[in-house]
């Protein structure tokens, strides 16, 4: 019987192969190979499989598909594409670069133009996969492509860094449009350099490093300031080029305070097209480094930032998904050990990463972790349980931020978790806001500890007619977070809420401190909510509350009797707002059903206030207003009930004076409506010294009053007789 031959078998359009048209790897392990360019499919299926498990320590899996190809003449360079038809797609695209080019010679560069070229010499763009230090992905789409983006036509570029509360740089006030005005040479050096094309331009990026460092409230505490701003000067395929994933998760966070690029939504929501833009970019490298593990310190530093402003944003879902993703990263890593590195013998698997080379990189592991640990106690505030309990926390407390940024060789802080009395005892060289801050969320967490294991080992809910201080832990934990912590705070921060100079004497306002004085009051509400009766005034719970609420309004009129702009302050302020919200929601409740209006009044006067509070944080982050829309669900019943006319208006406006920021350099600046802004406070001044008092007291509640005798000069809540009959409100109470 004669042989089958090849021509004989199904006929698949495509012609055999001819001798060495076989790729090199399938031809060296006599597989079968289909020709297909750039990579054959059988290579694309081993290197697949191979990036599926991650690469040992010291060795990097490749970035493609290892398939080479001989030259073989008369190939074609596709199957499905003609040469011809493709020497002359090239043409035209020579041709067009050649026009541009042209182009741009006729246009005469101004010399402010060619001083940020100035700091990268070498360099205007880089190859993403160039070196180690920082580029996970091929860039994509054609040279004319990347030239259009960084002449200007991207949008994802803004074409001027806008003006906002925070640093003024009016040294950028000229980038209009860099392409239509960028020399040849500019040019030539973007096509040939390292520059990273994904990333704005060098001087563009460095305004919005600035930003982020002076104006975000959260991601730069993991960063050391002074050796990140000196790598930007480095040579982009230096190894100590800033990581891609962490410049793009500061771009999307920065332009939070500096964008224009912002669409409203019907929903009243806002879109940062630039912010989504390099956000998706940082996801980018998140995804790589979950396939291969290339550098992925880096990379949990950037999803830790990228963390912070999805919280900003109040997309809960990714909320979560990176929580759990970051603190899951940083156990392998070997990061909650003392020193960051386990020594412990061979019985434990090794971490991922080498031992700190220094104590910069060892203060920087630890402040990752404690800000990895931080963000899943806050994530949980509502009552989940916790990705890592509080027990299993080894890593010590970091050093104070001062020691950090100035490289002080020194002992690390002696206190962690497992540390008696951790909440009331603050060693002094081991004590600044940050570590404070860290304590009060941590504080917190405990809170959030002690009501889910109650809910979930209790046979029943909690319930009004319990009492709560009978079950094993309560009291103590109630004596710690009503009192104990604030009580033993040092003189100098227990005096001070942030709101006035600080002990360093340099920021007008400390947004840690101020957070350190307001975690206590909102975890206390936390704690003794679901034992709150308003009918029964003498209650323990009933009292904490109330008192908790009262705290956090106080709070609030202290920022409000200053110019200071509250988007300033962390974001999770706009929690402890709606917890004060919820107990004023019930008090509101409660004097309807008892037919007292004049307190009613007052009361849904002080609603008002949180809601404001909330809008106006949701006008540069939209978590304040997510949680203002979740207030008015909990407000249906009132508004249905009240006898008010118009519930939602009741105590607006509070004050006469505009909210605006305390970060500007100028106090005759002007609103868009052309409304002269109120002057910035003195920060070496008292609160009241900035306002008149005589009129601030026409615009406070019933009940408020001015306390010349504390310290920083705050307002404070006194008992008060709205109806004149001599007879003390039993609700209100003195903070």
């Amino acid at each position: 019987m004669p042989k089958v031959t090849s021509s004989s078998i199904g006929n698949t359009g495509r012609p055999a192969l001819r001798r060495n048209q076989a790729c090199r790897s399938c031809r060296k392990r006599k597989l079968k190979c289909d020709a297909a360019r750039p990579h054959c499919a059988t290579c694309v299926k081993q290197w697949q499989a191979l990036i599926s498990v991650p690469a040992p320590v010291g060795y990097a899996h490749p970035t493609e598909p290892q398939c080479v190809y001989d030259p073989v003449d008369g190939l074609n360079l596709a199957p499905d594409i003609d040469p011809l038809e493709k020497i002359r797609l090239l043409e035209e695209e020579v041709s067009k670069l050649k026009t541009r080019l042209q182009e741009q010679n006729v246009i005469i560069s101004s010399p402010h133009l060619t001083q940020p070229l100035r700091h990268h010499p070498q360099a205007l763009l880089r190859p993403t996969s160039a070196s180690s230090s920082g580029s996970g992905s091929q860039s994509s789409g054609s040279l004319s492509n990347q030239l259009s983006q960084h002449a200007g036509k991207s949008p994802l570029n803004p074409s001027r860094p806008s003006e906002s509360h925070c640093p003024k740089h009016d040294e950028h006030a000229e980038l209009t449009d860099i392409g239509n005005r960028c020399s040849t040479d500019a040019i030539l050096s973007l096509i040939y350099s390292g520059w990273n094309p994904d990333l704005p331009e060098p001087h563009i990026l460095e305004h919005y490093v600035d930003v982020f460092f002076k104006c975000d409230p959260c991601g730069p505490r993991i960063l050391h300031r002074p050796s990140f701003l000196a790598s930007l000067r480095l040579h982009p395929r230096d190894p100590s080029f800033p990581h891609s994933a962490i410049l793009h998760a500061i771009c999307a966070s920065a332009s939070r305070w500096s964008s224009r690029n912002v669409a409203v939504m019907p929903d009243g929501s806002r879109r940062d097209e630039f912010a989504e833009y390099h956000a998706s970019k940082t996801r980018q490298y998140i995804d790589k480094t979950m396939a291969t593990g290339d550098d992925i310190f880096h990379v949990v530093q950037a999803c830790i930032l990228l963390a912070w402003y999805f919280y900003q944003e109040g997309r809960w879902v990714e909320i979560w998904i990176f929580a759990g993703f970051q603190t899951r990263v940083a156990v392998p890593l070997r990061l909650n050990y003392p020193g960051t590195f386990s020594t412990h013998g061979n019985n434990s698997p090794s971490g991922y990463l080498p031992p700190p080379k220094d104590i910069r990189d060892l203060e920087s592991r630890r402040r990752t972790w404690w800000m990895t640990i931080m963000f899943d106690r806050i994530v949980s505030v509502g009552g989940w349980i916790h990705a890592i309990d509080e027990r299993d926390l080894g890593t010590e407390l970091p050093l104070c931020a001062a020691d950090f940024e100035a490289e002080q060789l020194m002992p690390s802080n002696p206190q962690d978790m497992a540390t008696e009395e951790l909440f009331t005892t603050h060693l002094p060289r081991y004590t600044d806001p940050f570590l404070l801050l860290i304590k009060a969320v941590m504080l917190f967490g405990r809170v959030t500890d002690f009501n889910v294991r109650s809910s979930l080992r209790a046979p029943t809910a909690p319930s009004k007619n319990q009492d709560p201080f009978m079950l094993p832990g309560f009291h103590e934990l109630d004596a710690l977070v009503c009192d104990d912590f604030i009580s033993n705070l040092p003189h100098t921060y227990r005096l001070n809420h942030g709101v006035t100079d600080g002990p360093s004497g340099k920021n007008p306002v400390d947004t840690d401190l101020y957070m350190v004085h307001l975690i206590p009051h909102a975890a206390a509400i936390t704690l003794h909510n679901p034992y709150l009766d308003l009918n029964e005034m003498e209650r323990p719970s009933t009292i904490r509350c109330l008192n908790a609420a009262r705290s956090i309004l106080t709070a609030y009129f202290m920022l409000s009797a200053t110019s200071l702009d509250v988007t300033r302050l962390h974001p999770f302020v706009t929690i402890c707002w709606y917890l004060a919200a919820v107990v004023q929601v019930q008090v509101c409740k409660h004097f309807i059903e008892a037919g007292d209006e004049v307190r009613e009044a007052q009361v849904w006067g002080e609603i008002n206030v949180l809601r404001q509070a909330m809008l106006d944080y949701g006008t540069r982050s939209p978590i304040g207003t997510r949680q203002e829309k979740l207030l008015q669900g909990l407000m249906r019943e009132i508004v249905r009930l009240t006898s008010q006319k118009q519930p939602l208006e009741v105590g607006l406006p509070l004050y006469p004076f505009s909210h605006s920021t305390l970060f500007s350099e100028s106090s005759s600046r002007m609103t868009q409506d052309g409304i002269p802004m109120a002057p910035l406070p003195n920060p070496n001044s008292e609160i009241h010294q900035s306002i008149d008092d005589s009129q601030l007291r026409e615009t406070l509640p019933f009940g408020m009053e001015i306390s010349t005798s504390h310290p920083s000069g705050c307002l404070a809540w006194t008992p008060s007789d709205p109806r004149g009959s001599g007879e003390v409100d039993t609700w209100t109470f003195s903070t």
